[in-house]
């Protein structure tokens, strides 16, 4: 029976007890507001809104880099046809009995040409031009006192431009 009696005596609190529960700091209870929906739609919002100026900076990034690369090909291909078209510009400065043939190579270096304006290649003019070093590439230097300062007297290779791209410099003689 003496365990039965322990377990219903009741406990004595002391003292000490008692004081420290009572002295303990309140603690200040915060109540978390939930957002409203309100906020929470402008926050979906803004997430919208950025997701979709990211994928427009990412279209338009992406098109410009095509853009860039067909103009890249597009310029290599047209360097590559270059050779063909000084050919038959030789060709045509030779003279030859055969009227047929110099009337084939004179069709066909204007197909050249026409293709050429099509694809927006233009012709760097330089005989008689000031000379620019951004678009000609002075080969040799002649006194002529007949042309002016820094004037080209004669060209040997012809340069293009393909929009504002220099595909190919003029190879000239500058005079003075």
């Amino acid at each position: 029976m003496s365990k039965d009696k322990k377990k219903q005596e009741p406990v004595n609190e002391t003292p000490a007890e008692n004081t420290a529960e009572e002295k303990a700091p309140e603690v200040e209870i915060v109540e978390e507001k939930a957002p409203s929906a309100d906020e929470k739609y402008a926050a979906e919002h803004d997430k919208y809104l950025r997701l979709a100026a990211e994928y427009d900076n990412y279209r338009k990034r992406s098109q410009r880099e095509r853009e860039a690369i067909y103009r890249d090909v597009k310029a290599d291909t047209i360097v590559k046809l270059l050779p063909v078209y000084d050919n038959l510009e030789r060709a045509l400065k030779t003279e030859t009995e055969d009227a047929a043939y110099k009337k084939g190579v004179e069709l066909t270096m204007t197909q050249l040409e026409s293709i050429f304006e099509s694809l927006g290649v233009k012709a760097i003019p330089a005989v008689g031009e000031k000379f620019d070093a951004n678009l000609h590439n002075a080969v040799m230097h002649v006194e002529d006192e007949s042309l002016g300062e820094s004037v080209i007297a004669e060209e040997f290779q012809k340069g293009f431009t393909l929009g504002d791209k220099v595909i190919r410099f003029s190879v000239v003689k500058v005079a003075n």
